[in-house]
């Protein structure tokens, strides 16, 4: 198991555009394709304007062929481009667990999904 943390940092006072955008258009198209939110939170001290998302994935080759569905999404590109102005920054980061934790999530499935599998289930939604 591992997961991919998400670090994006807005303009100024540009943080709550963000999450209504992204609550309207781009939570659905990612919850459906990448799977398994593990959290969608925003800053409130430290580095304000931040906001970060967690994605579980069984492994790096299944992170791999979902963020590719992802990026080949129509409507997520449509998404993206009223979203991109928004930020300043984007970081990711890929965090495995330590070797005392256990994980608490059901994977998706018992293999990774392909490319092509996620392109025809996002088709016949």
């Amino acid at each position: 198991m591992l997961v991919e943390q998400r670090t994006y940092t807005t303009h100024p006072g540009k943080a709550r555009e963000y999450l209504a955008l992204y609550e309207a258009e781009g939570l659905a198209i990612q919850q459906r394709i990448l799977g398994r939110m593990v959290g969608y939170y925003r800053t409130e001290l430290g580095e304000l304007n931040q906001v970060v998302h967690l994605w579980a994935y069984t492994t790096l080759l299944e992170r791999q062929e979902r963020r590719a569905a992802l990026l080949d999404n129509s409507q997520f590109k449509l998404y993206v481009q009223k979203m991109l102005p928004l930020l300043v920054r984007q970081e990711s980061q890929i965090l495995t667990p330590a070797p005392f934790f256990s994980v608490t999530w059901q994977p998706l499935s018992t293999t990774a999904i392909t490319h092509q599998e996620l392109q025809e289930k996002q088709h016949a939604l």
